[in-house]
C-alpha cells in the first residue's frame, strides 16, 4: 500500500435483539437435536444468534456466553454438548438448559443466556 492510500477501515456493530417477524427459514433446515447459528445485517449492523430444535420447538438464544463475552461455537453450529442434552460454551465449558437458557455448570453459574424470541409457524422459523 503506498503512502497516503486510504486505510479506514469500516467497523460493523453488534445488536443484540431483532424485530418480530422475520423469516429464518424452515424447521426442517436444522436436524432434530441440533442448532444453528444465525447472523443478521440489521441496518449497518449485525445480530449474532443460534437456534436450537427439539421436535417440532425452536429455542432462540443471543450468541454470546454470559461469562466472557465470546460466541458460544468455535466451530459453525457445534452449540450443543456431544449428547445433545444441553447448550455448551466451547470457550470455557459453561453448560446452560436448551429451554431457558439457564447456567448448570462452569464459570457463569446463575446467569443465563440471552433470549432470541423465535416461533416455528406452518414450518418455517420466524422471530417473535
Amino acid at each position: 500500500m503506498s503512502q497516503g492510500a486510504d486505510t479506514q477501515v469500516e467497523t460493523v456493530g453488534r445488536v443484540w435483539s431483532t424485530r418480530a417477524g422475520i423469516n429464518l427459514g424452515p424447521l426442517d433446515l436444522i436436524a432434530d437435536g441440533a442448532a444453528r447459528n444465525y447472523v443478521l445485517q440489521i441496518g449497518a449492523n449485525r445480530f449474532h444468534g443460534f437456534v436450537v430444535r427439539r421436535g417440532q420447538a425452536a429455542f432462540g438464544y443471543v450468541d454470546r456466553c454470559p461469562h466472557a463475552g465470546l460466541p458460544l461455537a468455535q466451530q459453525l453450529d457445534q452449540y450443543l454438548t456431544p449428547d445433545g442434552g444441553m447448550i455448551a460454551c466451547s470457550w470455557h465449558g459453561a453448560v446452560f438448559s436448551i429451554e431457558d437458557g439457564a447456567c448448570l455448570g462452569g464459570p457463569c453459574a446463575g446467569g443465563r443466556l440471552t433470549p432470541w424470541p423465535v416461533q416455528v409457524e406452518d414450518g418455517q422459523i420466524r422471530t417473535a
